[in-house]
């Protein structure tokens, strides 16, 4: 079976334009060492597949959240369609296993980036909407996307969250300690730990300090709130 057809599997649509789904898997880093002609990159996939995900996310929420406002349906569509919250929800079908990159890009964490993942999720969409139409790929993001809404708020929220937990439960003061910084200035990879006291409850890592420590903020609630 080849990786194409395995991932088709995963996902539960079959492609009948397979060429739209390599596409979707292909980052400019491949592209450009292949030498490719113009466009064949996820980049104009990853435009479209955006704005339908909007649609279809907005839609849910409107209906499945009637008492909410405007503007906390907006936050909480925000939470959900993030680049961190999209890249969370690629690791159910193992979508970094299937992209195409640049040896640059592969040999420095690329398939584990959160941005490299969120862009190939929403080039997928915008494939399964060009190939299939509106409902399938509305299928595809309630499947894979719109599941789970309370815990991806809690992601998205973390750190705002784990600072009013530790002020309602603990004496000692939370704080985020950088434990290491790697990279070049255009790829850094950050390394935090979120401690109470000297206590480390969570770890994270980012292309940015902030998005490390709201990971490392999202590992602590995940220990501390069965605990409360």
């Amino acid at each position: 079976m080849s990786k194409l057809q395995e991932l088709q599997n995963r996902i539960g649509y079959t492609f009948e334009k397979e060429g739209l789904l390599r596409q979707a898997l292909t980052h400019s880093s491949y592209a450009n060492e292949k030498h490719m002609k113009k466009h064949s990159d996820n980049e104009r996939l990853e435009f479209l597949g955006d704005a339908v995900l909007e649609i279809v996310s907005s839609d849910f929420l409107y209906r499945n959240y009637p008492d909410l406002p405007e503007g906390d349906l907006t936050k909480l569509r925000a939470s959900i369609v993030c680049e961190p919250t999209l890249a969370l929800c690629t690791r159910e079908m193992d979508l970094g296993d299937y992209l195409l990159l640049g040896k640059g890009e592969n040999q420095t964490g690329g398939r584990k980036r959160k941005s490299i993942l969120s862009d190939a999720l929403e080039s997928v969409i915008g494939a399964i909407y060009l190939d299939g139409g509106f409902e399938p790929a509305k299928k595809f993001i309630h499947k894979f996307i719109l599941t789970d809404i309370e815990h991806k708020k809690l992601f998205y929220d973390s750190k705002t969250i784990l600072q009013e937990v530790v002020q309602g439960n603990y004496k000692e003061s939370l704080h985020y300690e950088l434990i290491s910084e790697e990279g070049p200035d255009h790829d850094k990879q950050f390394s935090v730990e979120a401690r109470i006291g000297d206590k480390v409850i969570g770890a994270g890592t980012g292309h940015t300090k902030k998005a490390a420590e709201q990971e490392a903020a999202y590992q602590a609630l995940l220990l501390l709130k069965p605990k409360l």
